[in-house]
């Protein structure tokens, strides 16, 4: 089914301590391996300063910079086209294709799917979504958060089978991309 994707690549990163998104990891940044993951996407949008890594992406800021994940949704999201959307942290160097198709396969009728870590938890920044049951969730929305956003339209939870390179890890700090790249 055709989507579009959203990568959410402008936060402040505090924990990392330096522009998370352009860090390497086997190679690549991690926005690269995040916008790997949603190769098949119709149009690749980066939320975030630009950076010279994914030509073809188009660019956006949320306003103001570094605001945080509702902002960068809603600047993403001004630009998408298609009817479904992959919203993605750039942070995600093990998720891969088959799990955004597996996401946007389960969404089915429902307004989208979201991935459950290894625990149970809600990963909001690992998800597939209708494109307008988020502009109309917006549209009312005053809050800071994408758990009280995401969390009412009722996403289908997806869990995937346990293995050593969990789609749902992401890279907060430095110790989290040393992990990562012992499990590469």
């Amino acid at each position: 089914m055709p989507f579009d994707a959203v990568l959410l690549a402008g936060g402040r990163a505090r924990r990392f301590g330096a522009d998370k998104p352009a860090a390497a990891l086997g190679g690549r940044t991690l926005l690269e391996w995040a916008a790997g993951a949603a190769s098949g996407a119709s149009r690749l949008i980066v939320v975030g300063p630009p950076r010279d890594v994914l030509p073809g992406a188009v660019v956006v800021r949320e306003d103001p910079p570094g605001a945080g994940p509702v902002p960068a949704l809603r600047a993403g999201l001004a630009r998408v086209r298609s009817p479904w959307l992959a919203l993605l942290a750039a942070d995600l160097p093990f998720l891969r294709p088959g799990h955004v198709a597996r996401l946007l396969d389960a969404a089915g009728e429902r307004a989208g799917a979201v991935l459950l870590d290894d625990e149970g938890r809600e990963q909001w920044l690992a998800g597939c979504w209708r494109a307008a049951a988020l502009r109309d969730a917006l549209t009312a929305y005053t809050g800071a958060s994408l758990r009280g956003l995401l969390g009412p339209l009722d996403p289908v939870l997806v869990t995937l089978p346990a293995g050593t390179r969990p789609a749902w890890y992401d890279c907060d700090t430095p110790e989290d991309l040393a992990a990562a790249e012992h499990l590469l």
